[in-house]
């Protein structure tokens, strides 16, 4: 899962949501230097990612991937789940996308203390809306082209579109399969 996925499975609260996507910049053991809510929605995330990773579900969709492809296709699948969240939203949340995108974009806005990296890409990710811009398949391939540039340029991302491409709507399934089951996990957690 990517962005908007941790963002709507880590809970509705500021706290929550930004624990949630810190969980993507926020690295080594928490030792209390954000709130107490803000870690739990950091481990939740990390929990998460645990679980997609082992899904059977993703199991089965890095496999619709040719062998050589498949060390990146978790990576890929990631951005194309966001992809298929921001598509099929309505089955997955009550609140508008575009108003959950606003309200997020507004408490990450007003924090003063962001983790570096977060800091630096936040203009880019208000200012291109890629939260939004998730829903439209042609923006998979500039994520992918960003995501190389961070990699060094060592892995090909974009090679991986022709599949996303021809695999779509099983990858879409797959998806579908393993949402419920992470928005299932995401509730448990919140409630520990």
């Amino acid at each position: 899962m990517n962005y908007l996925a941790h963002l709507h499975l880590g809970g509705p609260s500021e706290a929550q949501q930004l624990g949630s996507l810190f969980g993507d910049f926020v690295k080594g053991p928490l030792k209390g230097e954000w709130p107490e809510e803000v870690e739990h929605a950091i481990a939740l995330h990390r929990r998460l990612d645990v679980i997609t990773d082992q899904h059977p579900a993703v199991q089965q969709a890095k496999q619709r991937f040719e062998p050589g492809q498949r060390r990146m296709a978790s990576i890929a699948l990631d951005v194309f789940f966001d992809h298929c969240l921001a598509r099929y939203w309505s089955q997955y949340a009550e609140q508008p996308l575009p108003d959950f995108i606003q309200q997020v974009y507004q408490r990450l806005q007003s924090q003063t203390k962001l983790p570096a990296r977060l800091q630096t890409i936040l203009p880019y990710m208000v200012n291109d809306n890629w939260l939004l811009n998730y829903q439209y398949f042609e923006q998979l391939q500039p994520v992918f082209k960003g995501l190389e540039r961070r990699l060094g340029h060592r892995y090909s991302l974009t090679a991986l579109i022709p599949t996303l491409r021809q695999e779509y709507d099983q990858l879409t399934d797959d998806f579908h399969w393993l949402y419920p089951e992470l928005m299932e996990a995401a509730t448990q957690w919140r409630h520990l």
